[in-house]
């Protein structure tokens, strides 16, 4: 069952999926990622394409899907997530904007006993998220007020300041905001183009949050964020020459 309820929210933020596609993600066969996505085709939570790839159906249509390219992202980010984790000795994340959330796409979990678990499918508000608010210091004007101008359960002049200084400082902080005795920096990943693709953050236990160690934490995302954003290149490269060469064919 837990499975089941994990490739529905995957459906919902990286459609369309291949079976392949969906055994990875939840690191299970092939022959059993076929028949989870056979039964949600059956209770209509999904419905596969004419190209045997794997869409939201009625039940999860409605869920505003993200513009990202979020299956090439996580594989461009886990290995370079789990080289931070190893770094850090924190538990991180990566995470795409879709609407006023952030919804996580992938977790790599540190090996600490008290730490920050896999975060993975979870949807948070991006006013309160550490990658989100790192996303949020990234849109223009109108796009943020289109956002949260009429939102009259935030404080969005207080908002608008902390993303100045979010802009100013490259990085953002949650600290028990979303969750108590939950910490975490984020930093905005750009995309090819420059435009915030996702955001990349490092969460731990309250208890273990020292701001002396936040340079050192944010140097070690800087990076992280960079290698990220040369794989999505490299992918994003890789996938249009592929095309190319189908179109030739």
């Amino acid at each position: 069952m837990d499975h089941a309820l994990h490739l529905a929210q995957l459906l919902q933020q990286q459609a369309p999926l291949r079976v392949t596609d969906a055994a990875e993600l939840l690191g299970v066969s092939l022959s059993t990622a076929h028949r989870l996505l056979a039964m949600l085709v059956y209770r209509d939570f999904a419905e596969q394409g004419d190209d045997r790839r794997y869409h939201p159906g009625p039940v999860l249509r409605a869920v505003e899907p993200s513009e990202a390219p979020t299956v090439l992202m996580r594989r461009a980010a886990l290995p370079h997530l789990q080289e931070l984790v190893e770094r850090v000795e924190e538990s991180a994340n990566v995470m795409v904007l879709v609407g006023d959330e952030v919804r996580f796409i992938a977790t790599v979990e540190c090996r600490q006993v008290l730490r920050v678990g896999d975060r993975a499918g979870l949807a948070l508000p991006a006013h309160l998220a550490s990658g989100g608010k790192a996303l949020l210091a990234s849109l223009g004007a109108s796009a943020f007020e289109a956002l949260y101008a009429s939102r009259a359960d935030v404080d969005v002049a207080r908002l608008r300041r902390e993303l100045a200084v979010i802009r100013k400082r490259g990085y953002a902080l949650n600290d028990q905001q979303t969750e108590p005795g939950l910490t975490a920096i984020g930093i905005a990943l750009p995309d090819p183009d420059g435009h915030p693709a996702a955001a990349v953050s490092i969460s731990m236990p309250a208890a273990r949050f020292n701001r002396d160690k936040l340079p050192t934490l944010v140097a070690a995302l800087s990076t992280t964020a960079a290698k990220i954003e040369q794989a999505l290149a490299a992918g994003l490269s890789l996938t249009s020459a592929s095309r190319s060469e189908s179109v030739v064919r």
